[in-house]
């Protein structure tokens, strides 16, 4: 299961949860980004218990982190 996450960062904390997330095993991609949102990732998961857990244990604990924007791959053309 894949889901991509947009996340909203404090300011002078960008390069620190950019980091912090390069660490995450479950993390497949991580892009900053211009716009509303601060940082875009993709993560790969084996279902949604265990992407509520990376959310909620992993990246919301990353110091910096201020707000995130989850979907679901449902399905993927390219």
């Amino acid at each position: 299961m894949k889901a991509i996450v947009l996340i909203v960062v404090e300011p002078n904390k960008l390069d620190h949860v950019c980091k912090e997330l390069s660490k995450i095993e479950e993390v497949v991609k991580v892009y900053e980004i211009t716009g509303e949102f601060d940082v875009f990732i993709e993560v790969d998961m084996e279902d949604v218990q265990s992407f509520r857990r990376l959310l909620k244990d992993k990246i919301m604990k990353i110091s910096g982190v201020r707000m995130t924007q989850s979907s679901i791959v449902i399905g993927e053309w390219k």
